[in-house]
């Protein structure tokens, strides 16, 4: 009952900057953390970065200075800021929350259906 709606992504030049979003909408119970993983070509998917609803930030290494993530939490979106792009930057990019059951027993992650990134000259 809950779904994750990505918008954003796209062409970019090695250099440049794209923004990336994700709207959550639904039964939303709980919601905590959410995030961003990316999956490129033949790669696993690999976690870049997160935000709890607090405002604390977490990111991979190879992303640090470069993608701030945000969020609104009236709107439960997210939001990825993402400067000085690299060709290998370049994937799919999947946001995810972190949602607990109606029951609240358990909790889950949701996915987003995932846009792609593309940085090339």
């Amino acid at each position: 009952q809950v779904q994750l709606v990505e918008s954003g992504g796209g062409l970019v030049q090695p250099g440049g900057s794209l923004s990336v979003s994700c709207a959550a909408s639904g039964s939303i119970f709980g919601l905590n953390v959410m995030g961003w993983y990316r999956q490129a070509s033949g790669t696993q998917r690999e976690l870049v970065a997160t935000i709890t609803s607090g405002g604390n930030t977490g990111y991979a290494d190879s992303v640090k200075g470069r993608f701030t993530i945000s969020r609104d939490n009236a709107k439960n979106t997210v939001h990825l800021q993402m400067n000085n792009l690299k060709a290998e930057d370049t994937a799919v990019y999947y946001c995810y929350a972190n949602l607990r059951s109606p029951g609240g027993s358990s909790d889950y992650t949701q996915w987003g259906q995932g846009t792609q990134v593309t940085v090339s000259s």
